[in-house]
């Protein structure tokens, strides 16, 4: 295995053994994850891929098998101990961000939403009923100290949307971070979505990711208005957990010593003033 990282060389090979798998091409690294294609002792392809458990990723193997490939990759088997899984092979050379017409991208990202949030979250995720209102005690100690007045003000006022909300955080499967990227083509479906980061919640939460991704700061309404029409969300309250996940962005950023990122301070202020009874964020 010496073509692998020396952290995941060792349980490659375990799991090579274990599992009874054969590699089948070099290995794919993600921002925090080692895939390699394999095939199985029937021949069948499959991926095994290398993680570590964080709160994140632990509970990806429980949302995969609740989802059982509607919509997402099927988790074929799993350790719990090292959080390892082998997993459906999909076409890793044709993420849906090769797609050149982002509207079209956009629509395939709402409809794989639409299908694996109809689903409740099984118990045991992380939940956005806890993580909200941690998000805004972590804002309330760091926005005050933001020297830009105007960005402060835009994010006071993105966490003043989420108070509006937080008492209704939903109970639906949420797959966190489903962007352009995290779309695959496959022999099954046209797309399928991969690595979740789940939680349960709110499909409003899921939006940010399809806004930012290849960001375009003049689609950004009308990608919004493609998938709150598509999944059938209330755009008061879609657009107040938008807000939430710029203001959870801009949180981590600060937090680390750095500015919120230009661009989702851009998609707050372009979804200011949508159809609806007004404006959650003023004009």
């Amino acid at each position: 295995m010496s073509d692998l990282p020396a952290e995941y060389g060792e349980r490659a090979a375990r799991f090579l053994r274990e599992w009874d798998l054969r590699r089948d091409g070099p290995p794919r690294s993600g921002r925090c994850a080692l895939v390699l294609p394999v095939l199985r002792a029937d021949g069948t392809p499959a991926v095994l891929k290398l993680q570590d458990v964080d709160d994140e990723t632990a509970g990806e193997p429980l949302a995969l098998r609740v989802w059982d490939g509607a919509g997402a990759a099927r988790l074929l088997a799993h350790d719990p101990g090292t959080g390892t899984m082998l997993l459906e092979r999909l076409d890793m050379t044709r993420p849906l961000g090769d797609l050149p017409d982002t509207r079209a991208a956009t629509e395939v990202v709402a409809r794989l939403l639409a299908e694996l949030t109809a689903v409740p979250a099984p118990p045991g995720l992380r939940r956005l009923a806890d993580l909200a209102p941690r998000l805004l005690d972590r804002a309330a100690s760091v926005l005050p100290a933001v020297e830009d007045g105007p960005v402060r003000r835009l994010l006071t006022d993105c966490a003043a949307a989420v108070r509006e909300v937080a008492a209704e955080p939903g109970d639906r499967l949420l797959h966190w971070d489903l962007h352009f990227e995290n779309v695959l083509a496959a022999a099954r479906a046209p797309w399928l979505a991969i690595d979740p980061k789940p939680l349960a919640g709110d499909p409003g939460f899921e939006l940010l990711p399809a806004l930012w991704n290849r960001f375009e700061a003049d689609e950004v309404r009308r990608r919004f208005d493609t998938m709150t029409q598509i999944l059938a969300l209330d755009r008061e309250r879609a657009r107040a957990w938008t807000y939430g996940r710029v203001l959870q962005g801009a949180v981590w950023r600060l937090e680390e010593g750095e500015p919120p990122l230009p661009e989702q301070l851009e998609i707050a202020k372009r979804l200011r003033g949508r159809a609806g009874s007004g404006p959650i964020l003023p004009p």
